[in-house]
């Protein structure tokens, strides 16, 4: 409806100026009173009209744009739902939020005011002129020339600040990056004391953004003095033709005062143009980044036929080389093959960068192999829908994550429709029923967001339990008892063992104490396998778990020690015990 209330109010502006050159001509210069008066109330009814559509026009244009930006963001929201941990990669976290944020409103506001300005100055200067026509044709050849020498520079800044705008809104994300580390992370920076090094930080992505929006809008505010160089040269060609046609007799008092009229319409016009070249200038990098997210697909889907049941826990790596489309293009993983039988305990183990994240993030379909294939219930992940098979195997990510909420809303993530006696005893296996049951509110206790009333070891615990209630066929623990101290830590295994034997169990660690008791124990270094048997196994045939049970049962050591120093130290001692 915004167009037609905008074409009649359009419509209703430029014939008033014809009727204000009637009652001159037809009421004042010739001393008639009942034209001044016919031609004067039509002038102030076309007036109550144009305020009318002009009040309508913008009521349903608000009401558009509104809409508008809340389409974008809930089709960005539902697609980025869709993305897998490689499409989160590549856009980044701070880029969507600025993408959300910034660029819909950004499309927002430039939306409301095109829908009117489209309309209504086209229409403008199309009827001005025609009228123009109408009045003196030979006065119409200077608007003409107005329009070719604003065409030209408008083409010219257009061309220049294009790609400026896109990169103003790349700051934005830098900016918007610094921001939110900084928040998240606010403990840390205060553990550190780094305040003046965030700050500085901080101002430096402020500083980046200030300089290359003050560039660009330099730029663009040279429309405004060009518009009013015509505009007034306009007026001047005018006023000086229109003279000379007036002392002629070939135009009169009251149609060069509508032309004054119609020139500052044609000319305002041509101003609401610019602002529209301005406006699609900026927003078209805000839309381009928008479409972006809306149109991208993800990575990871369901297959045509997807598989709708997991019969059982096995888990086969056959062949399975992965690496990060967004890293350095090295394989994370390199030709891993093993088999795990459903019910089956396995614990992995191995230093930072080994790929041990790496390797559990393909049995969910976080991530999909490069090469190879991974197989759960005896078939490959891919052929699985993507519901089935997450729900199927329930991962505890290394960051852990809890929502603001009670302690059983957290809880039913892993199961929607779950009891509170099924949130008991998943908290139970998980030793997190101690200390919920201190807490005053018990279960109905409320979660900060992220969890910051809870320790790390009690937001381990949670997440656990939280994973249980989804009843796998596999649950993978990615270092997630890492914050719980050993006997908690074997409590948790021991109620593995005995509450959910049929489960097959994957769990990273980084202590020999969390895996020895583990079926078998897979070792890998530099995202390959380097060992996969029993705690007493690896201890006689493989010299990297034989190091790192040296290292933390004599000495306390860090297993992630770079191998050369470790061994370099190792023999140090061995001789110092010698002498």
């Amino acid at each position: 409806m915004t167009p037609v209330f905008t074409s009649l109010e359009v419509v209703i502006d430029v014939l008033i100026p014809y009727i204000t050159a009637k009652l001159i001509d037809l009421g004042i210069n010739a001393g008639d009173m009942q034209n001044v008066y016919l031609f004067g109330g039509t002038m102030l009814a076309m007036a109550f009209l144009s305020l009318y559509f002009g009040i309508k026009a913008g009521q349903f244009s608000a009401y558009a744009s509104t809409g508008f930006a809340a389409n974008l963001r809930e089709a960005m929201y539902t697609n980025i739902q869709t993305f897998s941990f490689s499409d989160i990669d590549k856009f980044s976290t701070s880029g969507l939020v600025t993408r959300m944020t910034t660029d819909v409103s950004n499309l927002q506001s430039a939306f409301q005011q095109l829908l009117r300005i489209t309309v209504r100055a086209p229409l403008r200067m199309l009827f001005s002129i025609c009228m123009c026509f109408v009045i003196d044709a030979r006065m119409s050849v200077i608007f003409i020339i107005a329009l070719v020498i604003l065409s030209i520079f408008l083409y010219l800044l257009i061309s220049k600040v294009s790609g400026l705008f896109k990169m103003v809104f790349e700051r934005y994300d830098e900016l918007n990056k610094s921001v939110q580390e900084n928040i998240s992370g606010i403990r840390v920076v205060k553990a550190f004391v780094r305040e003046e090094y965030e700050n500085h930080k901080f101002l430096a992505a402020a500083e980046a953004l200030y300089k290359l929006y003050v560039k660009t809008e330099g730029l663009m505010a040279l429309n405004h003095p060009v518009m009013n160089l015509v505009v007034y040269a306009c007026i001047i060609a005018i006023s000086w033709f229109g003279a000379q046609f007036v002392v002629g007799g070939t135009l009169t008092t009251g149609e060069i005062t509508s032309l004054f009229t119609y020139v500052m319409s044609i000319l305002m016009s041509l101003m609401m143009l610019s602002m529209i070249f301005v406006m699609l200038t900026q927003s078209a990098a805000s839309g381009q980044r928008v479409a972006e997210v809306i149109n991208e697909k993800a990575d990871i889907c369901n297959p045509k036929h997807p598989a709708m049941e997991v019969e059982n826990g096995n888990v086969d790596f056959n062949h399975v080389f992965f690496s990060y489309k967004g890293g350095s293009g090295e394989y994370a993983i390199q030709n891993i093959s093993f088999h795990v039988k459903s019910g089956e305990t396995i614990g992995v183990i191995g230093g930072t960068g080994s790929g041990k994240s790496s390797l559990v993030n393909l049995v969910s379909r976080l991530y999909d192999v490069s090469k190879g294939n991974v197989m759960v219930g005896g078939k490959d992940v891919r052929q699985y829908d993507l519901q089935t098979l997450r729900n199927a195997v329930a991962v505890v990510l290394q960051k852990n994550t809890l929502f603001s909420g009670t302690i059983l809303d957290n809880l039913r993530w892993g199961n929607a429709d779950a009891t509170e006696e099924e949130c008991r005893e998943a908290c139970r296996m998980a030793c997190a029923d101690e200390f919920i049951e201190q807490m005053p509110d018990g279960y109905d206790t409320h979660i900060e967001q992220g969890g910051t009333n809870v320790s790390g070891g009690q937001k381990q615990r949670l997440c656990i339990a939280r994973a249980l209630l989804k009843k796998p066929r596999v649950l993978v623990l990615d270092d997630s008892t890492s914050a719980c101290d050993t006997a908690t830590d074997a409590a948790i295994q021991r109620a593995f063992r005995e509450d959910i034997p049929n489960v097959t169990k994957i769990i990273i660690a980084q202590r020999i104490s969390s895996v020895r008791e583990c079926d078998r124990i897979l070792v890998l270094d530099k995202g390959k396998v380097s060992g996969f048997d029993t705690h007493d196994n690896l201890l006689r045939s493989n010299a990297i778990y034989r190091e790192i049970y040296t290292i933390q049962n004599e000495d306390g050591g860090d297993f992630d020690e770079p191998q050369n120093k470790r061994r370099a130290k190792n023999s140090n001692k061995h001789k110092a015990k010698k002498s």
